[in-house]
C-alpha cells in the first residue's frame, strides 16, 4: 500500500489546525474534510477569505461548521498564522509565483468556463452578466446589470465610429450593449471556447470580432479599452 507525500501547504495548514483541535479528514464533527488538494494554497493565499472561498468551491466539508469556527476563534487561530514565519513565506511564494501563466490561464478556463453555459444561463441574468450589478437605483438584478454597462459607458465616454476592446469579454455582454447603444466597433478576446462560441453567435450582424486570444499575445490600436472581473485571472505576478 503506497500513500500520498503531502505537500509543505498541506503540512503546516494540518499543524495550525491540530493547533485549534481540529483534525483534517477526522472523525469528530466539528474536524474538516478536506475534498480537493487546491484548499490548501486557497486558505494560505487568501487566510479567512480564502476558508469561505473554498467551502463554496465545494473543496471541503464539515457537519457541523458552527462547533469548527467556534474552536478556530477559540483557539486563536488567526495570531498563530501572524506569528508564523514559515507561513508567512509559504504566502508570499504563492502569491508571486506565476499560477496565471498562459498554459495556466488555459486550464482555468477549461475547467471554469468549457463546462458548458446551461448553468450560466440558469444563474445569471439574460445578458449574461458574470460580475457585481449596480444596484444603486436597480431594484432587480437584470436592472442592476443594465445600469452597470450603461454606467461604463458612459465612463469611457463612448462614441460612435470609436473602437473599443473588451479583455476578458465572456459571453460578449458588454460588447454587444456597446455597440448597440453607442454605436462602437468592438474586438472582444476570450480564453473560453465556449465563451467564444456563445459570444460569436450573440454577436452575429454587430460590428464586433470576439477573439480566443489572450491578452499577453493581442496587437492592434483601440480608442478604448475595458476588463469587467477578469482582473482575478490576471495575478499579481502579472
Amino acid at each position: 500500500m503506497t500513500t500520498r507525500s503531502r505537500t509543505r501547504e498541506e503540512k503546516l495548514i494540518t499543524e495550525l489546525f491540530d493547533l485549534c483541535d481540529i483534525k483534517l479528514n477526522g472523525d469528530d464533527t466539528w474536524d474538516i474534510r478536506v475534498l480537493d488538494d487546491r484548499f490548501y494554497k486557497e486558505l494560505i493565499r487568501k487566510g479567512d477569505i480564502g476558508l469561505g472561498e473554498s467551502y463554496m468551491e465545494g473543496w471541503w466539508g464539515c457537519p457541523r461548521i458552527d462547533l469548527m469556527i467556534e474552536r478556530l476563534i477559540r483557539g486563536k487561530i488567526l495570531e498563530k498564522i501572524k506569528n508564523n514565519p514559515r507561513l508567512i513565506f509559504l504566502t508570499l511564494q504563492n502569491l508571486f509565483f506565476n499560477c496565471q501563466n498562459l498554459s495556466g490561464a488555459k486550464k482555468v478556463a477549461k475547467v471554469h468556463y468549457d463546462i458548458g453555459n446551461d448553468l450560466y444561463e440558469l444563474m445569471l441574468d439574460s445578458r449574461m452578466n458574470y460580475s457585481c450589478g449596480y444596484w444603486k437605483y436597480a431594484q432587480d438584478l437584470e436592472q442592476a446589470q443594465e445600469d452597470k454597462l450603461e454606467m461604463i459607458c458612459q465612463k469611457l465616454q463612448l462614441e460612435p465610429g470609436m473602437r473599443l476592446l473588451d479583455i476578458g469579454c465572456g459571453w460578449g455582454t458588454m460588447a454587444k450593449y456597446a455597440a448597440e447603444n453607442y454605436g462602437v466597433e468592438v474586438v472582444g478576446i476570450t480564453i473560453s471556447e465556449e465563451q467564444h462560441k456563445f459570444a460569436t453567435e450573440r454577436c452575429r450582424g454587430l460590428p464586433i470580432e470576439i477573439r480566443i486570444e489572450d491578452y499577453r499575445h493581442l496587437n492592434g490600436l483601440f480608442d478604448r479599452a475595458v476588463s469587467i472581473g477578469m482582473f482575478e485571472h490576471v495575478g499579481l505576478k502579472n
